[in-house]
């Protein structure tokens, strides 16, 4: 089993699966982690890489704010 490793970390959904796509176009599988309460939606959404892909996966994520 491999493991993950948060690599950004949002309060909108829109966002993470903005993201989420952007790392799997570029062939890094990423996964949501919803820790939003379900009724009030406060609280974070993280996405998770494999560690093997953690460095690439910051780099995409900068490089894409900063535009």
């Amino acid at each position: 089993m491999e493991s993950w490793t948060c690599v950004y970390t949002t309060s909108f959904l829109h966002e993470a699966e903005l993201i989420r796509g952007m790392l799997e176009e570029n062939l890094i599988t990423a996964i949501l982690v919803n820790k939003q309460d379900s009724v009030y939606l406060f609280g974070d959404i993280e996405i998770h890489v494999p560690t093997v892909n953690a460095f690439e996966a910051t780099q995409l994520i900068n490089s894409g704010e900063s535009e």
